[in-house]
């Protein structure tokens, strides 16, 4: 699953955004100096997160909407169209297809 799919299963989870997400983490305090434990558990007990797709949360939320060159474009399962990860809903994502 690409880093994008498991934002877009966030939303369809949760009813929000990743950005969305990333205001009420900032909200609760949670920032680039925020340990994953105490995100992955918030994201858990409010949304019913799994790690995975909590884990996915917690690079946007302590390291911001880019990813690694490694996948993109690379074809594979795992393949992003970008290194910016879409964080306003899947239904307004360019890279969508």
């Amino acid at each position: 699953m690409s880093f994008q799919a498991y934002l877009d299963t966030i939303e369809s989870k949760t009813g929000l955004t990743p950005r969305q997400l990333l205001a009420k983490a900032t909200e609760r305090g949670f920032d680039s100096g925020t340990k994953a434990t105490p995100i992955v558990e918030w994201l858990k007990d409010e949304y019913g997160l799994g790690r995975g797709h909590a884990m996915a949360m917690v690079h946007v939320i302590t390291k911001g909407p880019q990813i690694s060159d490694k996948h993109v474009g690379s074809g594979g399962t795992h393949s992003d169209a970008s290194n910016e990860l879409w964080l306003d809903g899947k239904a307004t994502n360019p890279h969508a297809g």
